[in-house]
């Protein structure tokens, strides 16, 4: 914290100085930077997005042919990992969802995760009968709280050859460990992760959970698939994600103070060899349906992105070395390219003013010719935006959101409040776990059909 503090002030400082020696060049380096950020961004999207959908044209049968999963001669004992923390509202569904995962029970390993002093999650879940194959497990009291705490301590009282995580609110998909399984007996052992599909079951809700419904399809259906393909770095969601114990146990588990332990996870599994696959099954969550807390819930996430960016960053030469030129590089415009554009995004708003016959600090410095380039930019950009969109949710279930696809112009600012929260935090609070509330949804307290197998590949 003290030497991010430290790092942060002499930027700033840097900043300011450069400004006052030399006024304007300032606003000229950061609209350098937002475009170059925006480009590289904008091209890593296209090409994940190309080699997803090749591969869609290539694979034979139906896109969304239904495939059982093949049986095997010994199946692996499986642990499940559930950290819970107040989770009143949502413990006895979870329970019911996880009930009906269609996995020999005899090798079905589920530890719910509770700390010491949650009394809120521990009574909600004496008041369910727990069967034979799940139990609590009580993670003691530390001056670190956060769920990758919570997951390393699990994982020294689980027994399986595999360990998946699931959230509370998590309605997985029944035949997903049968299809995990099948999976890894395939695979070779470089193959240590396997990442499902997160969807959501209540996309109704709002305007704010239609967005996200889109957002999340083009995230797990196109981009990162298409970015396993390309052999990048595949960073992590926090649930739905499985692993051999081997490799989990070779890296030590889970960094406990990251707040994206998932994405930190998928670059450390990256620098030891391992790959990465993502594995055609759903499991739906709940999506939140109000500003606030979608703001807090995403500057989470982005802290995790910047703490993860500049713990493997400290060492570049070994990182570099670790990953390899093509990785890395796919590495940066990932992280410090997505971290830049929801930061610098009001430089590259500023613009469109122009476009509209108003003024600009460097108006008179850019030429016509630049501000062209620069509106096709934009142009493509937002297209680009709108075509995955559209792509991600054009399948059973989920096309009438097309219509609401244009809307996300609205939708993705909020990422730039959620990024000014995050830098702040870093500075001082890097490892606060802002907890998302679960059950705040009609869906999610509805007992309802598990996922349908709709998926993309």
């Amino acid at each position: 914290s003290g030497r991010a503090i430290r790092w942060a002030l002499a930027v700033a400082g840097l900043l300011a100085a450069t400004e006052v020696t030399w006024p304007g060049s300032l606003l000229g380096a950061l609209v350098i930077w937002s475009v170059l950020t925006l480009t590289l961004t904008v091209a890593l999207r296209t090409a994940a997005a190309i080699a997803q959908f090749r591969h869609l044209q290539t694979r034979a049968g139906p896109i969304f042919a239904h495939r059982a999963a093949p049986a095997l001669d010994r199946l692996p004992t499986v642990s499940v990992l559930v950290a819970l923390y107040h989770e009143r509202e949502i413990a006895a569904h979870l329970i019911k969802r996880l009930r009906a995962l269609d996995y020999p029970r005899e090798l079905l390993d589920i530890c719910l995760l509770v700390e010491a002093d949650d009394r809120v999650t521990r009574d909600a879940l004496a008041a369910t009968r727990l069967p034979g194959w799940m139990r609590r497990v009580t993670v003691p009291e530390g001056t670190l709280r956060t769920k990758p705490r919570a997951l390393n301590f699990g994982l020294d009282f689980a027994r399986g050859s595999i360990i998946g995580v699931y959230d509370a609110e998590d309605a997985p998909a029944p035949d997903q460990l049968l299809r995990v399984a099948e999976r890894f007996h395939r695979a070779g052992p470089e193959v240590a992760c396997l990442q499902g599909v997160l969807d959501f079951y209540n996309p109704g809700d709002s305007w704010l959970t239609r967005c996200f419904t889109i957002d999340y399809a083009a995230w797990f259906q196109v981009i990162l698939p298409g970015l396993a393909r390309m052999g990048l770095v595949v960073p992590l969601g926090g649930t739905t994600v499985f692993f051999r114990r081997a490799a989990l146990d070779a890296l030590g588990g889970w960094d406990a103070h990251n707040v994206t332990e998932d994405a930190d996870l998928g670059v450390r599994l990256a620098r030891r060899g391992y790959r990465t696959e993502l594995i055609p099954t759903i499991t739906e969550e709940e999506a939140i349906s109000r500003a606030w807390p979608w703001i807090r819930q995403r500057s989470r996430w982005i802290k995790g992105y910047a703490v993860t960016w500049g713990t493997h960053m400290r060492a570049p030469r070994q990182f570099l070395s670790d990953l390899g030129a093509w990785r890395f590089l796919g590495m940066q415009v990932l992280f410090l390219g997505t971290l830049s554009q929801f930061a610098l995004a009001p430089v590259l708003w500023s613009f469109w003013g122009l476009a509209f016959g108003g003024s600009h600090p460097l108006d008179g410095a850019v030429s016509l010719g630049l501000l062209i380039a620069l509106g096709t930019l934009f142009l493509v950009s937002e297209l680009l935006t709108i075509t995955l969109g559209c792509l991600a949710v054009a399948r059973p279930g989920r096309r009438w959101l097309i219509p609401w696809v244009p809307t996300q112009i609205f939708y993705f600012p909020l990422a730039t409040l959620a990024a000014y929260k995050a830098l702040i935090e870093v500075m001082v609070r890097p490892f606060y776990w802002d907890k998302t509330a679960h059950g705040q949804s009609r869906a999610a307290l509805k007992d309802r059909p598990p996922p349908a197998p709709r998926h993309r590949f």
